[in-house]
């Protein structure tokens, strides 16, 4: 079976498509908001980002709403919306497996 594009998620791609849940974000704000729910713990520098950016604009899962400037806006689309709970249900599961084994430890 051959592997799909992008799947699974890194945690920074994973953290660029939560953004968009907030609704359409330019790159700048999709780092400064990753940076504050994380605590600083998940850092998007510019050739990151906008790696991650160009990817998913490549593989359509957003898509570019506008642009002001060299401010270019961006927003989640189905197939996107998709990708993001697939990773959400696989991380879950993931989880569950974890507690399943550490709450049977001694």
């Amino acid at each position: 079976m051959a592997k799909k594009p992008l799947y699974p998620l890194t945690e920074p791609m994973f953290y660029v498509l939560l953004c968009f849940h907030r609704g359409v974000m330019s790159g700048t704000e999709i780092s400064d908001y990753v940076k504050k729910l994380t605590s600083g713990r998940v850092g998007l520098g510019p050739g990151t980002l906008y790696t991650i950016l160009g990817a998913f604009q490549a593989e359509n899962v957003i898509e570019k709403t506008g642009s002001e400037g060299r401010r270019i806006s961006y927003r989640i689309t189905e197939k996107g919306e998709r990708l993001f709970q697939e990773e959400v249900d696989r991380m879950r599961k993931c989880l569950a497996d974890a507690d399943r084994v550490t709450d049977h430890e001694e």
